[in-house]
């Protein structure tokens, strides 16, 4: 797929790396809709100003099915199309097992999860409809391996894979691809937060010894986007962590 003038809707681009995403696909040309929780100020859209691409800001929350409809309805209405949906917004709310609320696991599953379902559903119809479209969901290494203290978000990023390919597998006949990255460690305000200890034992286990970075990732997502024999994959960008 050329990616001039298409129409990129990032979940979760505000930050991270799905504003590193944005600025990628405008880049390549292609029309970026911003979204994030919040109202995104004019400050943020000021960054796509060289691009010479529409930026379309849409907030709302893609964990209610209702909100999730009203936003690519909207970008619909103010482009034209979607013909890319990168499913990025995602939170964790990291616990051992045994202190791991239900509370904890439900909203996890539902912003990482049920999410990426509600965002899905409401772009495949004009999608199919087009016969043309491309799906990106963001999933994690952890997703493949697991990890220490997030069983939660382990299991919502396996269950975007498990999604991923059997989206793409009922809609492949109609050219529209679904397929999924899963980051390792990159380096971003999540992992900020990460003290020097956690930080160095994390790095012993990646054979690359180095954390990824938000540029490197959005690589893989045009990569993904462009690919048009390309569909229900995983690939997994963590420095040989998974391997």
């Amino acid at each position: 797929m050329e990616l001039k003038g298409k129409n990129v809707f990032i979940t979760g681009s505000t930050r991270g790396i799905g504003l590193a995403m944005a600025h990628k696909f405008a880049s390549l040309g292609a029309n970026i809709i911003l979204n994030g929780r919040r109202e995104i100020g004019e400050e943020l859209i000021s960054e796509f100003s060289d691009y010479g691409v529409q930026v379309i800001p849409i907030s709302g929350d893609v964990s209610d099915s209702t909100d999730a409809k009203r936003m690519v309805e909207e970008a619909i209405e103010k482009l034209g199309s979607v013909d890319i949906l990168v499913n990025n917004a995602g939170i964790t709310k990291d616990k051992l097992m045994l202190k791991l609320t239900e509370e904890d696991f439900e909203q996890v599953l539902k912003v990482n999860l049920v999410g990426a379902f509600n965002m899905t559903q409401a772009v495949l119809k004009p999608m199919t409809k087009a016969r043309q479209g491309a799906i990106i969901n963001v999933s994690s290494v952890v997703g493949l391996i697991g990890n220490v203290g997030q069983a939660n978000y382990a299991a919502s990023k396996a269950g975007l894979i498990g999604f991923t390919k059997s989206v793409a597998r009922e809609v492949a006949a109609r050219n529209v691809r679904v397929n999924a990255i899963a980051p390792g460690m990159i380096e971003s305000d999540m992992t900020d937060v990460l003290s020097d200890k956690v930080k160095e034992a994390t790095l012993a286990q990646i054979p690359m010894k180095r954390f990824g970075n938000t540029s490197e990732v959005a690589e893989v997502a045009t990569f993904l986007a462009r690919q048009e024999y390309l569909t229900g994959q995983v690939i997994a960008i963590d420095g040989g962590l998974a391997m």
